[in-house]
């Protein structure tokens, strides 16, 4: 909802999803406490929306405090839980939080194997738990990903625009929660990588995670001293889904700590170069090159990205049908909300 994350409410609407309810939940700040005020805020909102809208089942999606807080609200209030990308590993507090909403949640759906036998592992009931894919994926099964124009012109961003016929990189780079104090730090590093390689480049500006702040002020500063870096770097808050996978599509490789380049980034077989720890843990696929925060090993990764060029596409993430799978399940099937859990 808020503007300084750019205005993706008014892309639901535009996809034409009927916006019943909104409420603002977020402290700002970026660090530890005020992620924790707004998760205790986000429990309450939802709370309130839940009880207005009585609803027959409540989504929670991923690892985000938000899915948390309205896994929690959801379950107290005796609101069966469907969880979707249930089972997956990653690094950070997000882990935690996806795990916490296993515990609450009375429906699982994971995206491979892996993930069905990490939920059985952990005691969940077999026949709440169904391998679905990732609905991610299905969006871009039926996204035309060719880019017919330069569509950043569309979006308010910081910089020179990119030629998108070109090469050029994307970069996701997010704070990490659990590293809180070293965001500055590691994000000069990649700053640094990129600086040298030159490379045209689309930034985009990270989460409102705890740390968000660290990551912002040294993009900030970078661009205060070396004001030339705007010439081959466009800042950006977001773009459409649609817009985001033409732009993944067509890159010549992925940097940051994004799932994107992982999960979508497989399934496109984008070439991705992931920073640090954010993503420990998660199915990979070959895509993929990890690099610690060191400006010279994100340097020579992205290089020898360039000259690989695309990878053969996975299905690790799913096929593009689980939105069809999800669908078919919970609308034949009734789940009690009265949990076993299996030693």
């Amino acid at each position: 909802m808020l503007e300084i994350f750019g205005t993706p409410i008014e892309i639901l609407k535009k996809d034409g999803f009927p916006v019943s309810y909104t409420f603002y939940s977020i402290f700002t700040g970026e660090n530890p406490l005020t992620m924790t005020k707004s998760t205790a805020m986000t429990i309450d909102a939802v709370a309130n929306a839940l009880e207005n809208l009585k609803p027959d089942i409540v989504i929670a999606h991923g690892d985000r405090f938000e899915a948390l807080a309205t896994a929690i609200a959801a379950s107290f209030m005796n609101i069966p839980v469907v969880h979707t990308m249930a089972g997956e590993l990653c690094g950070t507090i997000d882990g935690n939080i996806r795990h916490a909403i296993t515990r609450l949640a009375h429906v699982h759906f994971v995206t491979n194997k892996q993930g069905y036998n990490r939920l059985r592992k952990w005691g969940e009931e077999p026949h709440r738990i169904f391998i679905s894919g990732c609905p991610g994926m299905d969006v871009i099964q039926k996204t035309d990903l060719k880019i017919r124009r330069n569509f950043l012109a569309d979006y308010r961003g910081m910089g020179s625009i990119i030629d998108l016929k070109k090469p050029y990189l994307i970069v996701l780079f997010h704070p990490v929660t659990t590293e809180y104090g070293k965001g500055r730090e590691h994000t000069a590093e990649v700053l640094k990588a990129i600086y040298n390689l030159k490379i045209p480049t689309v930034w985009f500006w990270p989460n409102v995670d705890a740390g968000a702040d660290e990551v912002s002020k040294e993009i900030r500063t970078f661009r205060e001293h070396r004001p030339e870096c705007n010439e081959f770097i466009y800042f950006v808050k977001n773009l459409s889904p649609d817009d985001f996978l033409r732009l993944m599509d067509n890159t010549a490789c992925m940097v940051g700590n994004s799932s994107a380049a992982i999960r979508e980034g497989s399934f496109l077989g984008v070439p991705a170069v992931n920073i640090g720890t954010r993503q420990r843990g998660r199915e990979r696929g070959e895509n993929v090159i990890d690099v610690d925060y060191n400006t010279n090993q994100i340097t020579l990764a992205i290089r020898k990205q360039l000259n690989h060029n695309h990878y053969k596409p996975s299905k690790l993430y799913g096929d593009g049908n689980a939105s069809k799978r999800i669908v078919k399940i919970l609308s034949t099937k009734n789940f009690s909300i009265h949990k076993n859990f299996l030693s």
